[in-house]
């Protein structure tokens, strides 16, 4: 019987023994880090890969080192110009500095969330609508700064801070739409006139050139009657430039004159064969 109890008692202390061992194997991942603490004072973070802990007298914290994404709340804000909007953002963030992480913070994903939030509102309301709509990237550089600036002692590094959704009030966005609408008639209205000027300033060359070359009006005119005979009208109606006849009417009063000249000349002769007889 002592002899019974006796190798009980020494496979229940090879149990405990290979469980302690067990529980002092300890494996860390690529993505992760362990920070050891040796009776609550810290020792430093370890891994990846394999390593051991001292039961009871060490205790080891897991700390993910990949990237985080968390997405900032919407939060009603007032912009300089006081015009009240609804904005939220996205955070890119990870640890860099896993003691810090533990030892300085006592939730650094919750701590950043706060102060993401706060650093939101304040450089939003810092801004106007027309910069904040305008110059998106800038605002998004310089809250990441700020963050970044305020993590950095709990060993966190923030990456990217991107604005996703400005929400604005209805009467605001009717105002933006009938301002982009006379916008646009604006920039119509100034095309067109700048289309009128060059057209008559085209028109008053053209006119220069037709004065000085006045054959170049009757071609004109033969052209048009070219596109008008196109047109499938059964009467046309064109008034005649009296510049397209006139080299007509030039020589039909010079044949006059010629034929008078002549007419003359007859009659003088026939009045001097008279007056021989």
């Amino acid at each position: 019987m002592p002899t019974t109890f006796l190798l009980s008692c020494l496979a229940l202390l090879a149990f405990i023994i290979l469980m302690v061992m067990l529980s002092a194997i300890k494996i860390v991942p690529e993505y992760e880090r362990g920070v050891i603490f040796r009776l609550g004072r810290l020792v430093g973070a370890r891994g990846p890969g394999l390593f051991l802990v001292i039961p009871i007298f060490e205790r080891m914290v897991r700390i993910d080192t990949r990237t985080i994404t968390m997405d900032v709340p919407v939060q009603e804000v007032i912009t300089l110009d006081n015009v009240t909007i609804k904005v939220n953002a996205v955070l890119y963030f990870q640890v860099i500095n896993p003691n810090w992480a533990v030892t300085k913070v006592m939730d650094y994903i919750r701590a950043t969330m706060q102060i993401a939030q706060t650093t939101l509102r304040s450089v939003v309301g810092q801004v106007e609508l027309d910069e904040l709509l305008a110059q998106r990237e800038k605002i998004n550089q310089k809250l990441q700064q700020i963050i970044d600036e305020q993590t950095e002692p709990w060993g966190i590094k923030v990456t990217i801070v991107e604005i996703k959704d400005v929400e604005l009030p209805q009467s605001m966005q009717r105002a933006m739409a009938k301002q982009a609408e006379a916008e646009r008639e604006k920039r119509a209205k100034v095309i067109h006139a700048e289309g009128e000027l060059q057209a008559s300033r085209t028109l008053s060359e053209a006119a220069q050139v037709i004065s000085s070359e006045p054959v170049t009006l009757q071609l004109r005119y033969l052209q048009t009657l070219t596109e008008v005979a196109v047109e499938k009208n059964s009467t046309i109606i064109f008034p005649l430039p009296v510049d397209t006849i006139k080299p007509f009417i030039e020589g039909l009063q010079a044949l006059s004159s010629n034929g008078s000249a002549a007419a003359t000349s007859g009659e003088r002769r026939s009045t001097q064969r008279l007056e021989l007889e």
